[in-house]
C-alpha cells in the first residue's frame, strides 16, 4: 500500500471513528458494566456479571444502535457542524455521507439483532429507541424545550436497559438515575449554548435561540441547583460508602460551572463548562467502584424477607 493511500486508510478510519464518537462509546461501555456491577446486580459475583452473555448482548446492541445514532446525527448536523465544530467537520467528510448511512443501517440491524438474542422485549425496546434517535436528530432537536430533554432521556436510556435487566427496583438506583438526568440537561444546555451560533443559521430552534442565553443560564443553574436534592439523599445511604467524596466534588464543580455560566460570553467558555461535567460523568463512573455492595446486598436481602 503507498502511502498516500495508508495515510488515506488512516484518515478514514479517524473519520468514522469521529462521527462514531468512539470515545463515548468506550465510556458506555465501562459505565454499563460498572453499574451493572455496583449498583445493578449487588447479590451477583464479578464472574457471573462479566460473564453474562445476556448481558454482553444488551451492553452490545447499546453500542452498535448509538453508534448508528451518532452517524445520523451527524449526518442532519452536517452543515451546522461546518459552523460550530469545523475541523471535527472536515475530518468528517473523509467518508461520504452515502457510506455512513449505509452503516447507519447496518449498525442499527446488529443491535436489533443483539437485542432479539435477548428476548423479544429487548428487540422491541432497541426497535423504539433506534426510532427515537431518528425522530430526535430529524424532528424534535430542533423544538426549544423537547429537544434537550428528549437528548437527555436518550442518553440515559442504555442504563434503563442495564436496570430493567437486573430487575433491581432499589430506591437508591433511581436516585443516582435523577442526580444523572440532572446533570445531563444542563450539559445539554450548554452544548446549545457552545452551538448557538450554528443553531441560528441553520433555523434551529434551539432552547438558546428561542428563549435568549441569559433564560438559558437561569434555567441550568436552576437544574444545577437541583441536584442537592438526590446527592442529599444518597448522603442517607450507608453503601455509598467512598463514593461519597465524589458527590462532595460534584457540588463544589457544581457551583464553579453555575458561576461561570453566569459569567461566560463566548463559545470557548461554553465548550469549557461542556467538558467539566463530561470529564465530571466519566469520574462519576469510575467512582461506581467504591460503592460498598456488601451493604446493597443487605438492603436486597432485606427487602425479600
Amino acid at each position: 500500500m503507498s502511502t498516500s493511500k495508508l495515510k488515506r486508510t488512516i484518515l478514514k478510519f479517524f473519520s468514522l471513528f469521529s462521527a462514531v464518537r468512539g470515545y463515548n462509546i468506550l465510556v458506555l461501555i465501562v459505565a454499563q458494566y460498572l453499574a451493572a456491577i455496583f449498583i445493578f446486580s449487588p447479590a451477583r459475583s464479578l464472574k457471573e456479571v462479566l460473564f453474562d452473555l445476556h448481558l454482553l448482548f444488551l451492553v452490545l446492541a447499546s453500542v452498535f444502535v448509538i453508534a448508528g445514532g451518532y452517524i445520523i446525527n451527524n449526518f442532519y448536523d452536517s452543515k451546522i457542524d461546518k459552523i460550530n465544530r469545523p475541523v471535527k467537520a472536515g475530518l468528517d467528510n473523509y467518508v461520504k455521507q452515502s457510506t455512513k448511512l449505509r452503516l447507519y443501517f447496518i449498525l442499527n440491524f446488529i443491535g436489533f439483532l443483539f437485542g432479539v438474542l435477548i428476548s423479544w422485549r429487548a428487540a422491541l425496546f432497541f426497535a423504539v429507541y433506534i426510532f427515537a434517535i431518528w425522530f430526535y436528530s430529524h424532528k424534535l432537536k430542533m423544538n426549544p424545550i423537547l429537544g434537550f430533554v428528549t437528548a437527555t432521556i436518550l442518553t440515559v436510556l442504555p442504563f434503563f436497559a442495564v436496570f430493567v435487566y437486573f430487575g433491581n427496583f432499589s430506591p437508591i438506583i433511581f436516585v443516582h438515575a435523577s442526580f444523572l438526568f440532572l446533570v445531563v440537561m444542563v450539559r445539554e444546555l450548554i452544548k446549545d449554548l457552545q452551538n448557538l451560533k450554528g443553531a441560528i443559521v441553520s433555523n434551529y430552534n434551539t432552547f438558546p435561540v428561542v428563549y435568549g442565553e441569559r433564560k438559558t443560564k437561569i434555567t441550568s443553574i436552576i437544574i444545577l441547583a437541583l441536584t442537592i436534592l438526590p446527592v442529599s439523599i444518597l448522603f442517607s445511604y450507608p453503601s455509598l460508602s467512598y463514593m461519597r467524596y465524589y458527590f462532595y466534588f460534584a457540588l463544589i464543580i457544581f457551583f464553579f460551572v453555575g458561576f461561570s455560566l453566569w459569567k461566560s460570553q463566548t463559545r470557548n467558555h461554553y465548550r469549557m463548562l461542556h467538558n467539566i461535567l463530561k470529564m465530571l460523568l466519566l469520574i462519576g463512573v469510575l467512582c461506581l467502584i467504591f460503592i460498598d455492595t456488601s451493604l446493597l446486598l443487605d438492603k436486597v436481602i432485606d427487602r425479600l424477607n
